[in-house]
């Protein structure tokens, strides 16, 4: 669909995806046939703004409207539904799901080559779903960091070893996000020991908030 491609940014999916498309011989260049944007969510418009009107123009974030690829109407939009580190290459995209948004059927057919070069599995994603999508997105990958975090405070603070929750929460995501524990068996005794051992500390708030959005 593309023969070369010009890979905007050079960050955590700049660098994967020009990876990943020059190990599927498409060709990442200056002045490609698509311009790419991995750049941060803030500066897309203005790098697209920057774009003189011809080449095809997309963006990968999850958040941002197609409407920031202005001027441009040759446009589309690919979401990795991943989270990239630098210390990993374009291996990290294999299985990952894509959002992909576009606004004709030309588009359309050029976003999901692009989603599928990458090795990803795309879904339509609404432009105007974006944000409440994307807020899901943080929730399920952001926050997951910081129950990690929090927990692993805790167990440290009993004397246990926080890399003994690893497999815990790997098998939580295995049995497909099964609820176990005192909250799925009623045993509110021991959800009311919690709360007492959490009052007045910093965590307290997040237990609750977490326990009331659980119990629901």
């Amino acid at each position: 669909m593309f023969e070369d491609v010009s890979v905007i940014g050079a960050g955590r999916a700049g660098t994967a995806i020009a990876a990943r498309l020059r190990e599927r011989g498409v060709s990442v260049r200056e002045d490609g046939e698509l311009r790419l944007l991995c750049v941060p969510d803030r500066a897309i418009a203005e790098v697209a703004a920057g774009i003189q009107p011809g080449p095809w123009v997309a963006h990968v974030s999850g958040a941002t409207p197609l409407a920031a690829l202005a001027p441009h109407r040759r446009r589309f939009s690919v979401h990795p539904l991943q989270t990239l580190v630098r210390g990993r290459g374009p291996e990290q995209l294999d299985g990952a799901w894509a959002g992909v948004t576009a606004e004709d059927g030309d588009a359309h057919a050029r976003a999901l080559w692009l989603a599928e070069t990458l090795g990803l599995r795309p879904f339509e994603l609404a432009d105007d779903r974006r944000v409440v999508y994307h807020a899901g997105a943080a929730i399920a990958s952001n926050f997951l960091v910081t129950l990690y975090r929090v927990a692993s405070g805790l167990v440290a603070e009993a004397g246990a070893p926080p890399e003994a929750l690893v497999p815990l929460m790997s098998r939580t995501i295995e049995n497909g996000f099964e609820l176990t524990g005192p909250i799925a068996r009623g045993d509110w005794e021991t959800v009311e020991r919690h709360r007492e051992v959490l009052r007045g500390t910093d965590f307290e708030g997040l237990y609750e908030t977490l326990l009331e959005a659980t119990r629901a």
